[in-house]
């Protein structure tokens, strides 16, 4: 797993890039403390502009060929690819989480009496597509939590021993508490025990480095709209490509077969899906949308994701302090190891703390009984500090 050092000289060194890059991707924060981006993720100025551009185009559609469209797509899946350090080839766009989770339900080779395995407390999106594969005779084992609430990874690392776990589901951070699994050891175990091994990202692709050329994951199904700064409809789902080519997608798009990119020939059906994770998409996917994402895409990509686990981790500090200073509990891990962008805290009445930090322009979520604040690289820590003050007025 990678672990996030904390140096203050760098810390403060990002503070004034990432002070620059609020005021000009981000203006609006200069009235509004928004800490929910695990949530909706903000659309950077660079996005809208892309977006605004496309549209005006959309107006005259003579005016966005197909060349043009397609490139659209092939800049988006390059974009996805250098963040996780995968192969172009083994990304397919997705409108959402749910479609990679969905698709790896239903073209993973499961049968009858083969064990889909769980932990407890994870999004309904990873939970629903695998309850479903119970009419099958698959059965959904749905392991317990740690005390604190966090995944067992040591049991589940304990079932990996069983050969009738076939596929172990889980997401790279949870929603409700932050917590970050360590998708190498994890990934490792499947790999050794011959289990297919499916990851829901959106809580922490672009939050948290991950490479997937390092960590053995056969699907990773990530949507845009959180850490991605990216439109609505924008998606993604990692295939490895050796996988790829073994699977058939159950629901099908027109463009997921060989030929098929000759628009002068397409009564010559040709059954053969395409080698690559194209063949997963299901067209027509939403192009302006993916215009969008390539944008967000490229600022996440300019300041480095390394640089955004290490501020948006430095950004907790303060509220961190003030919980344990006053016997607040802390939902969410603290510890380098599994920490991610998501802080959780759990004072005595969260409902009117929630309540008093949305009367005070801060924006951040409730969930599971805590108040659950996520910043990004263009929050501040004078931000995280107005929730201590607003916090300690309560």
């Amino acid at each position: 797993m990678t672990e996030i050092a904390y140096h203050p000289t760098h810390v403060r060194a990002l503070r004034e890039t990432f002070k620059a890059l609020r005021t000009s991707e981000f203006p609006w924060t200069a009235d509004t403390t928004y800490l929910n981006n695990a949530s909706i993720g903000p659309i950077p100025e660079r996005t809208r502009r892309a977006l605004d551009e496309f549209t005006s185009k959309r107006t005259a559609p003579h005016l966005l060929p197909d060349r043009e469209l397609f490139a659209g797509l092939a800049a988006a899946r390059l974009g996805i690819a250098q963040l996780i350090n995968a192969d172009p080839s083994e990304i397919a766009l997705a409108t959402n989480t749910g479609f990679g989770l969905h698709l790896a339900a239903r073209a993973l080779p499961l049968k009858a009496g083969d064990t889909v395995l769980l932990s407890d407390k994870e999004f309904p999106a990873n939970v629903y597509p695998w309850l479903m594969l119970r009419d099958q005779g698959v059965r959904v084992e749905v392991a317990r939590c740690t005390p604190q609430g966090w995944p067992d990874e040591e049991h589940l690392l304990e079932r990996l021993r069983d050969p009738t776990v076939r596929v172990l589901a889980v997401s790279f951070v949870q929603f409700s508490n932050g917590y970050r699994a360590d998708l190498k050891k994890l990934g490792d175990a499947c790999r050794a025990n011959g289990t297919y091994f499916v990851v829901d990202g959106i809580q922490g692709v672009g939050n948290s480095v991950l490479d997937v050329s390092d960590t053995p994951i056969d699907i990773l199904a990530c949507g845009g709209q959180k850490w991605l700064l990216s439109p609505w409809g924008s998606g993604f789902v990692y295939v490895r490509k050796e996988l790829a080519r073994e699977l058939e997608p159950m629901i099908t798009g027109w463009m997921a077969f060989e030929g098929t990119d000759d628009f002068s020939r397409l009564t010559e059906y040709n059954p053969t899906f395409r080698s690559d994770a194209r063949r997963f998409e299901m067209i027509t996917l939403p192009y302006q949308d993916f215009v969008g994402m390539t944008a967000s895409l490229q600022l996440l990509l300019e300041i480095g994701v390394r640089d955004i686990a290490e501020i948006t981790r430095a950004a907790h500090e303060p509220v961190v302090k003030w919980a344990r200073e006053n016997d607040v509990r802390i939902t969410s891990p603290t510890e380098n190891g599994h920490r991610s962008a998501i802080l959780c805290v759990a004072p005595a009445k969260p409902v009117e703390a929630y309540h008093g930090l949305k009367r005070a322009r801060v924006v951040c979520s409730l969930r599971e009984g805590a108040i659950r604040l996520s910043p990004h690289c263009y929050n501040t820590v004078e931000e995280m500090e107005k929730v201590i003050e607003v916090l300690d007025d309560l």
